[in-house]
């Protein structure tokens, strides 16, 4: 009987652990977009040129 004591408050903190973090994801947009992850895979990538991203941005600078 005395475990009870303890295994309930453990229970309830990990209870409000997991809604908390619940919330959390909801406000900061975590469960907004629900379908483009999944059709994600289908779309397709850009051509690696065999280029890195600052030498891209460095020719496209000189471009302008």
């Amino acid at each position: 009987m005395d475990i009870l004591y303890i295994a309930i408050p453990m229970a309830l903190g990990i209870a409000a652990f997991f809604v908390l973090a619940f919330l959390w994801s909801v406000r900061n947009g975590q469960l907004d977009d629900l379908e483009t992850p999944a059709v994600r895979m289908l779309f397709d990538d850009e051509p690696y040129l065999g280029r890195r991203d600052s030498e891209q941005e460095e020719s496209e600078q000189e471009a302008k």
